[in-house]
């Protein structure tokens, strides 16, 4: 079962094995069809072929099998009951002092009181949708998804490390030779050593070339963050587990300059690892670096030196220091190219050695540079780490002549194109448009688990048919309370929140628990329920919905959907949380939660107690995908709590920065890889590889690209 949920969510596929019966029950087939399109899923024609093959028990099997699977991608598994039954009808019809009595009443009663509202019928669902096809899967698949997310040469989520980890424990499977992120590399490590009694440190030596490799690998051991962005609490080690890591730390090569760029990590882990219990002639180079963190030795570092050549303006040393490291040289161009007197020693030495960087490097490096002089009032960065918390400061840079920016593009665009053709050819690859709008999988470390994946930044576009935005969340309260104290007997009170902004990023109106509806939107908000109910119960739910057209009309442009938690849990210490939105071209048809209309679903485990899901921009009808947490000022207690009023400014910022950053996107990299080791076909009938929306490789398919395409 536990494949196919891997197959469904990644591929829309599952793995069906093909029975003896020659009597085909088609009828019982049709009928499974029937009932999963209420899903939003069809059947491809080779599953349903296969399925032909299936006597009746073995249909019912995989029909009970299959769908709670699919409700879980949807959401569709647990029971949405808002506050309002007849939302949106009896809430933008409501009198405005109805509505507060309904609310005071809820909140006296600690969120256990509803209004006394009967839900009436309501219309069949008139919307058009589309449906998603169920394809035949087959084990390559799973093989070939296991290898992509082993070789990704970005950080994968803690999604993408589950499958990987499930898939080597239940499947028969090998791990590559080579792994190229060292993230990748410490996950592998420690399945490796926690499931096979009889390994060693020559095993897995050739992940394990630098000390960092070894600290990330110890990290993973004890649970911790392997991006090393946030402290660990390292366990205690057993003698054969402290015997490996000693082994793989003296197999590295110089390990004192590496492992002072962690020295408070490392001064910990020696605690754990005794390595003075062994003799000089066993971890000699072991022992004498911890003695040097230990008591503060000086060390020699090769930042130090380039640190102090730059600080004394001496950029010719710098550069030959640099040279050596062509990945910290890329990512030190812009300061140089705006510095240094010798401009054209700088571009000349990157031409040098830009090939031996990173794809991802040059990547990035190249889709700066083609941005350099955009004059933007900001600058967006996301840290390394698990929190998917954006930063952003004033844009001060100053600008570089333009022909130095077109050298760095072009520099960057030659060696990735002779770096691909050492790939296999291709042959002849359609590539879509549609691809411009989602963005290179760089770093999905912090990722949500969702119904697609969708990497932060891309922009998908809103079917022409939709009028109206349905976001929706669910919860259920906690065993205990983990948050901040100030409410009892685990209550959650999660809040869903919408803010509109001009194309300036003005404020212009926001829909809320503290304002349930806006006439000149046409928005509206399900009901403000404050407790989530037993942590295996029904849970609680909100809507909101805002009309796209109207947005437009009275001079807004943004929608920005938050989901807020006000009792101060953080959502990773929820047991239940979830945020999604439905594209609907008529509120009042269907139930208020349908399916088959969900367009993206994601579990909200952040650890934070603000999360800005997504932004829908109005005015170009597309969908920017967000994903990320918004670290809060300290000022919320001056609005009545965590909620949307406290946090306008911040969102302002944080999503006019998410607008409008540069990213190299899907589109641009598939184009390289055609112009190093393909041809391009015109339509999909004559492609040897298709890069598309709906069909071939999708934008979706994010582990091909980190893996094969990186």
């Amino acid at each position: 079962m536990f494949v196919n949920e891997i197959l469904l969510r990644r591929k829309n596929k599952v793995i069906i094995e093909r029975g003896y019966e020659t009597n085909p029950n088609n009828q019982y087939i049709i009928t499974i069809m029937k009932n999963i399109e209420a899903l939003g899923y069809t059947f491809s024609k080779a599953l349903f072929e296969v399925l032909q093959t299936l006597n009746k028990e073995e249909l019912q099997k995989f029909y009970l099998e299959l769908v709670p699977m699919l409700k879980k991608l949807v959401g569709a598994d647990v029971v949405y009951k808002p506050m309002y039954p007849d939302f949106p009808v009896s809430v933008m019809e409501a009198d405005y002092i109805d509505l507060f009595v309904n609310a005071m009443v809820h909140y006296w009663s600690a969120g256990t009181l509803y209004p006394n509202e009967e839900k009436n019928e309501r219309l069949p669902l008139f919307d058009k949708t589309k449906i998603k096809v169920i394809d035949l899967g087959c084990k390559e698949d799973i093989q070939n998804i296991f290898n992509n997310l082993c070789q990704s040469k970005t950080s994968i989520s803690q999604t993408d490390q589950e499958d990987l980890e499930w898939i080597f424990k239940n499947m028969q499977v090998t791990f590559p030779d080579e792994v190229p992120l060292k993230e990748n590399a410490a996950l592998i490590g420690k399945l490796y050593l926690e499931n096979d009694p009889l390994a060693t440190a020559k095993d897995i030596q050739k992940y394990f070339k630098t000390a960092t490799d070894v600290l990330r690998l110890i990290t993973a051991m004890s649970d911790g963050d392997i991006s090393l962005a946030a402290n660990t609490k390292f366990r205690s080690f057993r003698r054969k587990e402290r015997r490996i890591l000693l082994e793989l730390l003296q197999g590295c090569g110089a390990i004192e300059e590496d492992m002072l760029r962690y020295k408070n990590k490392w001064i910990r882990i020696g605690e754990r690892l005794h390595p003075t219990e062994y003799s000089e002639a066993q971890f000699g180079k072991v022992i004498t670096a911890f003695n040097k963190l230990r008591n503060g030795i000086k060390i020699e570092t090769f930042a130090g030196k380039v640190t102090k050549a730059i600080e004394t303006e001496d950029y010719r040393s710098a550069l030959m220091l640099l040279k050596k490291r062509p990945g910290e040289l890329a990512r030190k161009l812009d300061h140089l190219l705006r510095n240094a007197d010798d401009k054209n020693s700088v571009i000349n030495t990157f031409k040098d050695v830009a090939s031996e960087a990173s794809t991802p490097v040059l990547l990035q490096v190249k889709e700066h540079f083609a941005h350099r002089n955009e004059k933007l009032e900001s600058r967006v960065f996301f840290p390394k780490g698990n929190l998917a918390r954006c930063h952003c400061i004033e844009n001060t840079l100053s600008d570089i002549d333009e022909k130095y920016c077109d050298a760095v593009v072009k520099i960057c665009e030659d060696a990735l194109i002779e770096n691909y053709k050492s790939k296999d050819f291709l042959g002849k690859v359609y590539l879509s448009d549609e691809l411009k709008r989602y963005i290179v999988p760089f770093s999905q470390r912090s990722a949500s688990k969702t119904l697609k994946t969708i990497v932060r930044g891309s922009k998908l576009p809103i079917d022409s048919t939709t009028k109206a935005m349905r976001a929706f969340i669910w919860w259920t309260n906690m065993g205990k309370n983990k948050g901040n104290g100030r409410h009892d007997k685990g209550r959650v009170d999660l809040d869903l929140s919408a803010a509109l902004f001009d194309e300036n990023w003005n404020y212009m109106e926001h829909v809320s628990y503290t304002c349930l509806r806006t006439d000149r939107y046409n928005a509206c908000h399900s009901g403000d329920i404050i407790n989530g109910g037993p942590v295996n119960g029904d849970g609680a739910s909100e809507f909101l919905d805002v009309d796209i057209e109207s947005v437009v009309r009275h001079g807004a442009r943004y929608i920005v959907y938050q989901v807020y938690s006000y009792t101060g849990q953080k959502f990773s210490d929820m047991p239940h949380a979830m945020f999604g939105w439905m594209s609907r071209e008529d509120v009042n048809s269907g139930e208020i939660y349908e399916p088959k209309t969900v367009e993206q679903k994601m579990d909200l485990a952040s650890q934070s107690i603000v999360c800005i899901p997504v932004i829908f921009d109005c005015v170009n009808r597309e969908v920017i995908w967000c994903d990320m947490n918004l670290a809060l000022n300290g000022c919320h207690s001056n609005h009545g709590g965590n909620n949307v009023e406290s946090n306008l400014s911040g969102v302002a910022a944080t999503c006019y920065s998410m607008v409008n950053m540069s990213k190299p996107n899907l589109y641009d990299l598939i184009d390289l890889h055609i112009r190093a080791r393909g041809l391009r076909a015109d339509n999909k009938e004559d492609a040897d590889v298709i890069f598309d929306i709906d069909s071939g490789i999708t934008p979706f398919d994010t582990e091909v690209f980190m893996g094969e395409y990186l």
